[in-house]
């Protein structure tokens, strides 16, 4: 369904409306959002961009013609995520034509796991759990920030999103920023939104979402 564009102050205010049960939203949305008008997060109100008017991260551009991995390879708050993609197998996948929402935990997000979660993770033997936890932040199709504001708004509050994992995201907003929780009770806060890739859409976020499997 098509929707005008939400900006951060009319997504706070649309949460309150109440509307049916929330659903999956893995499709992709013929819904556009401008780069300069990211959904509401923690004193985030705009995307940073270069004179080229590209999209920064972490001070480096991110070129829409690039695909995830070649973005995110580029960024240098995503070292640690990039490691884990190669290490997982999944560089292929990620670089396929999709498209992918990614919400990618940056470099402090990982740090904040427990003491050797990382360098476990990262060993041969546990590659399987390694590609379900980088999995878990991956949904089929591009959502965009408003697509994210509309599920929420639709969901009275929440909106679930089926990860290519297989298990769930919850969405919400709490205050101005829009908070993804996993099943098993990680959280994380989307802290950069509409970051375009030829394959997709990455929305930058400041926790790991660990599943149940």
């Amino acid at each position: 369904m098509k929707t005008s564009l939400l900006t951060p102050f009319v997504v706070a205010s649309a949460l309150m409306l109440g509307a049916c049960g929330s659903e999956n939203v893995t499709t992709e949305s013929d819904v556009t959002v401008p780069a300069d008008a990211p959904m509401a997060t923690d004193g985030t109100a705009a995307n940073s961009m270069d004179a080229s008017g590209n999209v920064m991260v972490g001070g480096a551009e991110m070129l829409p013609t690039r695909n995830i991995v070649e973005n995110a390879s580029n960024s240098p708050v995503h070292t640690t995520l990039v490691t884990a993609v190669k290490e997982a197998g999944l560089v292929d996948t990620l670089s396929g034509t999709g498209p992918f929402t990614v919400f990618a935990p940056v470099n402090a997000a990982f740090d904040k796991l427990p003491a050797g979660t990382v360098d476990t993770l990262l060993k041969p033997e546990s590659k399987a759990k390694l590609g379900a936890v980088l999995t878990y932040h991956v949904v089929s199709g591009r959502m965009t920030a408003a697509d994210l504001a509309q599920a929420i708004t639709e969901g009275n509050g929440t909106a679930t999103l089926t990860t290519v994992q297989g298990e769930n995201l919850t969405a919400r907003m709490e205050g101005t920023n829009v908070v993804l929780t996993g099943e098993g009770g990680s959280r994380a806060i989307v802290t950069q939104a509409d970051v375009p890739q030829s394959n997709g859409v990455i929305h930058v976020i400041d926790g790991v979402l660990l599943p149940n499997a």
